[in-house]
């Protein structure tokens, strides 16, 4: 298989030997890898490339890989595993708040690191097949309208909101099971296809964040209603169009 067949990772970490190691591991299991020190190399590597996927070192040198993160989230939607700190749960919810799909704690087993990378490229091309293949009838709930083909979002006034992949995906998993209680668990197994450790907030964190763009005027305070010891529930008509 020629090499520029292969999914295309950008690893970017200031360790020097973890690079190499994460490297040549990560090529060794059929994947092409360009490594980057900090951010400016980053950038400068997402400049001259195409990436299916970023891992990205939290504590990096300078400009933090929180900032590389919305960063790249600004230019697209690709998927980003971040590398944080053993025991620190507030770097893991953080590096979700800003986007992150997945996470892995240091110090790291590489296959752990290569099994995440597979699972989110997998729920990636899952959820491409499946928006190609579902209805392409405009969404409508709330006054709000969903294009599942273009992606988009607008508001009751006709503007734009911008959504993450991963907002995207929460929001297209809710208004498919409107009105339904959906648990922690059952979200996390449709967008993530893994359990929910006991302090595994990033269903939390990612519903949180869609609520803020939901309810942003204050006209859609209700649109997705926490549920005590249970879940959450988008409460709205749902119709397409």
């Amino acid at each position: 298989m020629s090499t520029e067949t292969l999914p295309h990772l950008l690893v970017v970490d200031d360790d020097r030997e973890i690079r190499e190691l994460l490297s040549q591991f990560l090529e060794r299991n059929h994947f092409r890898v360009t490594a980057a020190r900090d951010a400016r190399e980053a950038r400068k590597a997402w400049a001259n490339g195409h990436y299916q996927l970023v891992v990205l070192d939290l504590m990096l040198p300078g400009e933090s890989g929180l900032e590389v993160a919305r960063w790249l989230r600004s230019q697209d939607n690709v998927p980003i595993i971040m590398l944080t700190a053993m025991s620190d749960e507030t770097d893991r919810i953080i590096g979700l708040e800003f986007g992150a799909d997945d996470y892995v704690a240091k110090p790291f087993n590489p296959r752990e690191l290569l099994a995440r990378i597979r699972a989110v490229l997998r729920r990636t091309v899952d959820v491409e097949d499946k928006r190609q293949a579902a209805d392409t009838r405009k969404i409508h709930f709330a006054g709000w309208c969903l294009d599942p083909v273009r992606r988009r979002l607008l508001n009751p006034d006709g503007a734009e909101v911008s959504l993450t992949g991963g907002e995207y995906d929460l929001l297209m998993a809710l208004l498919e099971r409107a009105n339904r209680v959906l648990t922690r668990d059952m979200l996390l197994e449709l967008l993530r296809g893994r359990q929910a450790g006991p302090f595994d907030r990033a269903i939390d964190v990612a519903v949180s964040r869609l609520r803020r763009k939901l309810e942003g005027d204050g006209r859609n305070a209700q649109v997705i209603k926490t549920v005590r010891g249970g879940g959450y529930v988008l409460a709205a008509e749902v119709e397409r169009l």
